[in-house]
């Protein structure tokens, strides 16, 4: 099947970084990774889901976590600076990030903000984030992947 690129696809295609796009059935009800993981038929600890958080010194990051996991509000704080932090509203995404929720990618935002992957993504020779639109997923090295966004480890 042929799949439409993506920006964040054509990005890494720029960067000579290997990858390969899986495509999954969309349920608008249902756009959470569990849902993604099940679809490809992975473990939902490889699914990686892209949350964007507003702190209250450093103003917006990224944080990207296995499907499993609930962000950790004290530590996503700890690690990007901040003394607190929170998600931000569903309805500032696209405006901020160029994203919609399920379809959010940490590759390719409007502006680049400070990224935090989770370590047990080295624990995996690939992992899935999303390639910017629902549907799509990008299966990629996670050093790779850590490497082209400059993200730091979200320790585990």
């Amino acid at each position: 099947m042929q799949v439409a690129k993506t920006n964040a696809a054509r990005l890494l295609d720029a960067a000579s970084i290997p990858y390969s796009l899986v495509p999954y059935q969309v349920d608008e009800e249902h756009l959470e990774a569990s849902h993604v993981a099940a679809q490809l038929g992975e473990d939902l600890d490889r699914v990686f889901k892209t949350l964007v958080l507003r702190g209250d010194r450093n103003g917006l990051f990224v944080c990207v976590v296995p499907g499993s996991m609930e962000v950790d509000l004290k530590v996503a704080a700890r690690i990007s600076g901040n003394k607190s932090c929170a998600m931000i509203h569903v309805k500032e995404l696209l405006p901020l990030t160029g994203y919609i929720r399920g379809g959010c990618s940490p590759i390719g935002m409007k502006k680049p903000f400070p990224t935090f992957i989770h370590e047990s993504a080295l624990l995996w020779d690939s992992i899935y984030v999303s390639a910017g639109v629902r549907g799509l997923q990008i299966c990629i090295a996670p050093q790779a992947l850590i490497d082209f966004v400059g993200a730091g480890l979200y320790p585990l």
